[in-house]
Order: C-alpha cells, then sequence, then structure tokens
C-alpha cells in the first residue's frame, strides 16, 4: 500500500538547499493511463521499474513495482503514444522524514513538487519553509495527469 501526501514546492525558498550531484534524473512513461489501474515505466540512469498501481482512496492505493532489464525500459519508453515525463529527484530528510522531491523537466518544466511518504492517512508531517501548499486530493497534479495534461497545456 502506498501513502502519501504531495506538495508544492515554493523555488524561491528552494534554490540552494541540494546537491544537483546527490540527485538522479528519472524519465517515465504510462502504459495505461487508466486511474482504476495506472502501469507504469520508468528508467534513471541506471536502473529501469515497471510499477502498476490501483485506484486513489484518499492518499492511499495498492502499488507493485518491479526491476525490469534497463534495456527493456529503454524501449518502452519509445513505444508510440506514450507521454514521457521527465523530472530530477533529490531526497531532503526533514522532521523524521524523507522528502521525494522532483524538479520537472520538459513539458512540466517551472513544477516543483515534495512528496512524502506515510505509515497512515492521519499522519500529518510538519511541512518544511519551502513547502507551498499540499495538493494530494488535487487529481491535475498527479503525475498521470501530468503525462497526459502537462502544465504547459494549463491556462
Amino acid at each position: 500500500m502506498e501513502i502519501e501526501r504531495k506538495y508544492l514546492v515554493n523555488n524561491g525558498r528552494w534554490q540552494g538547499l541540494y546537491n544537483p550531484a546527490d540527485s538522479a534524473f528519472m524519465q517515465q512513461s504510462y502504459l495505461s493511463a487508466d486511474p482504476k489501474c495506472s502501469v507504469r515505466v520508468r528508467v534513471t540512469e541506471k536502473t529501469a521499474f515497471i510499477t502498476i498501481k490501483g485506484e486513489s482512496a484518499g492518499i492511499s492505493r495498492e502499488e507493485f513495482e518491479y526491476n525490469i532489464p534497463f534495456e527493456d525500459g529503454l524501449n518502452l519508453l519509445r513505444l508510440p503514444g506514450t507521454a514521457i515525463i521527465m523530472k530530477r529527484r533529490y531526497e531532503v530528510e526533514y522532521e523524521g522524514y524523507v522528502w521525494q522531491v522532483d524538479e520537472f523537466l520538459g513539458d512540466n518544466e517551472g513544477l516543483i513538487m515534495a512528496e512524502v511518504e506515510l505509515k497512515s492517512d492521519a499522519e500529518q508531517p510538519q511541512w518544511p519553509d519551502w513547502v507551498d501548499r499540499e495538493v494530494s486530493g488535487d487529481p491535475r497534479y498527479f503525475n498521470l495527469q501530468l503525462a497526459i495534461n502537462p502544465i504547459k497545456n494549463w491556462q
């Protein structure tokens, strides 16, 4: 079970808090864009994964993730009709939690989001001062939706 909260990051307060050398470049696309059961392929500099996610119930949903051969991951990204999300991920420890901060590139450039994984739906971690607001319940900020409707298309 994946339980996570998502937040928008204030770029001005975020600048200088990270080391670009301690980040990971990721590309991901969706082989199935059904919100009730999405299938994602993610490729980093050295690894590839396939992830199956169930329908969201609040901030929780079932998640199954498996390593796949790197070359298979690259080939899956090249399938026709698959929108690719590109981002750089940083991990920041704050108040006992590991925050995964994603700086989006390409069609979602300018968007910076943070996610924090939790043990229960009721957990409310203290926000770092570089977090602007929670967007956990806003489907526009789901990675699947950012692939389908990137922020460059938002009015």
